[in-house]
């Protein structure tokens, strides 16, 4: 795309009204929500597909940003 880090963060910002760490945190989060209802893979399973060196880090951001561990998640949604 030959963009500067810069000038591509000013236009995620533009177009989204998040900074490029909020949007890509925001994708992350969506993505995994949708992994979660795999019920055929385990937390650190989704974990490590989504980049996650550590399953522990995953289960701290995730309850950090929804509010719920991604096992408290899967299980509260699933019915």
């Amino acid at each position: 795309m030959y963009l500067s880090p810069n000038y591509f963060g000013d236009l995620i910002k533009k177009e989204t009204g998040k900074s490029p760490q909020e949007f890509i945190q925001f994708k992350l989060i969506e993505l995994a929500k949708q992994k979660i209802f795999d019920t055929e893979k385990s937390i650190g399973e989704i974990a490590f597909e989504l980049g996650f060196k550590y399953p522990q880090h995953f289960n701290r951001f995730f309850k950090k940003t929804i509010g719920k561990t991604p096992g408290e998640y899967r299980t509260a949604n699933l019915n």
